[in-house]
């Protein structure tokens, strides 16, 4: 539970150590921050009676004394002017200040100069500038993801502005955790260099003496690695729980909208999937779609004993009883609902889609070979009218990741036939994505056909046959997670930054892919931290990915490209 925990613990300082009724004030950076940690009904416990986003206060003239305002934003500058106007007028009695990462001096004198009417009772820096969606998985929810794609000739100053909020991120996790960590990246990326090289500027030169923690014998370790070092995770369809909810219907801040997909009431409409607040859900997350469905059934049973104890209400006794235990048989009521409910349109989108049929295609061209079969079943799908543009699109670029330096006749043949069939198709984004992430730009075995000890686990795993056909890829993260713990990273393909080196296995490692991470790696992560090794990986990323936010970035990226290189 390390980063929900420590992002938790951060919060409940904030509340608990200012008494009476509070107004909490937050960006839209740290509203997200907070909801998948804290619900409504914790808040409520805490006194806060109101939340509101800053842009809305600074709207707002209406004087509201008896609260106490708190405010939890980004340290940047939109934020500290906001604070500044409010300061000249104060509404609330009473303002805290908390920043989500570190505050300079220019900025604290500007506090400090506005604060006329001694309103300010204290200003901290909670080092929270994350969003902790799982135990071992965080995300900074970047909006201009696609940034990564994009060499600094093209687009300088918003390239930076990424590296900048990328590299607070890093900082916030290393000081919520109280660790500096030795700074390693993925050699071919020059964006997960930058990013390295600033991080290490700061931890160790900048801010060396808010890093300065009691040293452990062995440092732990940040990577940085670039998502189109493995660009095969996120087009694939996904088939354990979290991950397909992610990849079907869409998850944002453990919340999901299902206004998109059904007619539903409005309670219904948005339901909240947090491995903390669901027992059901943190006990399946990582299960594969059968598993879910016998799940549910024994869950619908069960309720439906309940259920039934709760209509033999035959004395005041009973009443009472039922009364008392309401709350928790509401609560079960809408986790049965929601489950049953997500589960169903699932299977309606797996039947409508063929899922089970492209799925299978994804698959083996992920992790087979056999190139004249791969071509085959992709132009049998890209003619079967069932299959969708986007599951066409996705095909065709596993097809070519996989193949693009064996059979270029055949791929030019993909390519005309996504093209006709596919209206909505944008020409030349597989070469673009070939351009981004082909093998001569990954760092990293993809395939696992360069190092024999791969090879040899990829012909066991093709002996053996897989338990599953839909889940047997694993991700590139895979592979880094068991060479750190094996102590096989290759210092040639992940250079370290500055003169830092590391000879002893690290115990603790927090792996950052630029770009974005996907369900399918923090399950990874989960179930390796499960194994015991003896080492606690955590992952990150700037985004949360499915196949749609995937593809988005890549077009988005591939369009400033165009533009840029024309105006150049």
């Amino acid at each position: 539970m390390v980063l929900v925990s420590a992002v938790k613990d951060y919060i409940n300082r904030m509340l608990q150590d200012i008494s009476g009724m509070k107004v909490l004030i937050l960006d839209s950076d740290t509203v997200s921050i907070v909801s998948v940690v804290y619900s409504q009904s914790e808040l409520l416990q805490k006194e806060v009676f109101l939340v509101e986003l800053v842009d809305s206060i600074a709207k707002s003239i209406e004087p509201m004394s008896h609260l106490k305002a708190i405010y939890f934003v980004r340290p940047t500058s939109r934020n500290i002017q906001h604070i500044k106007r409010q300061l000249a007028n104060p509404r609330f009695g009473e303002y805290h200040l908390f920043f989500s990462n570190m505050l300079n001096n220019t900025q604290l004198h500007i506090l400090a100069d506005s604060d006329e009417h001694e309103a300010v009772h204290q200003v901290q820096e909670f080092y929270a500038d994350f969003v902790a969606g799982d135990p071992y998985h965080f995300t900074l929810n970047i909006p201009a993801n696609h940034m990564y794609m994009l060499p600094a000739v093209v687009d300088h100053s918003n390239l930076q502005h990424f590296c900048d909020r990328v590299v607070d991120g890093l900082a916030a996790i290393c000081l919520a955790l109280k660790r500096r960590p030795v700074i390693r990246y993925s050699r071919t990326s020059d964006v997960a260099k930058r990013i390295a090289q600033e991080a290490g500027k700061l931890m160790y030169q900048q801010e060396s003496g808010l890093f300065d923690f009691r040293r452990t014998e062995i440092s732990p370790m940040l990577l940085v690695i670039d998502r189109r070092d493995d660009p095969v995770t996120p087009l694939l369809n996904q088939w354990t729980y979290q991950a397909m909810v992610h990849e079907l219907v869409g998850i944002q801040d453990n919340k999901v909208d299902l206004g998109n997909i059904g007619k539903f009431s409005k309670d219904q409409q948005e339901v909240v999937l947090s491995s903390e607040q669901d027992t059901f859900f943190k006990a399946n997350m990582y299960e594969n779609f059968g598993d879910i469905g016998m799940s549910i059934k024994r869950m619908v049973d069960d309720f439906q004993q309940v259920a039934k104890s709760n209509q033999n209400i035959q004395t005041i006794e009973d009443m009472a009883k039922f009364v008392d235990n309401y709350p928790e048989y509401r609560k079960m009521h809408g986790n049965v609902s929601k489950h049953v409910t997500l589960v169903t349109e699932m299977s309606k989108i797996v039947e409508e889609r063929k899922l089970m049929v492209v799925s299978q295609t994804e698959q083996e061209l992920a992790c087979n070979g056999g190139q004249g079969a791969a071509f085959e079943a992709v132009t049998n799908l890209l003619n079967n009218e069932s299959v969708s543009d986007i599951d066409r699109l996705r095909l065709v670029m596993l097809y070519a990741l996989r193949y693009e330096k064996d059979s270029p006749v055949q791929l030019m043949q993909l390519f005309n036939k996504l093209a006709s069939r596919s209206p909505k198709y944008k020409p030349g984004l597989v070469q673009f994505l070939l351009k981004q992430a082909g093998t001569d730009k990954r760092t990293g075995d993809l395939y696992g056909n360069r190092d024999l000890l791969n090879i040899a686990r990829n012909m066991a795993r093709g002996l053996k046959g897989v338990e599953n056909v839909y889940t047997q890829h694993q991700p590139l993260l895979f592979q880094i997670m068991e060479s750190i713990t094996k102590g096989r990273l290759r210092d040639v393909d992940y250079p370290f930054v500055g003169n830092h080196f590391q000879q002893a296995r690290p115990q603790e490692v927090v792996i950052f892919i630029v770009g974005g991470t996907t369900f399918e790696e923090s399950r990874s992560v989960a179930l390796q931290n499960a194994t015991n090794s003896g080492i606690r990986f955590i992952l990150g990323g700037s985004m949360v990915l499915n196949s749609k936010r995937f593809l988005k970035d890549l077009e988005e990226a591939q369009r400033i490209t165009r533009a840029g290189t024309s105006v150049i």
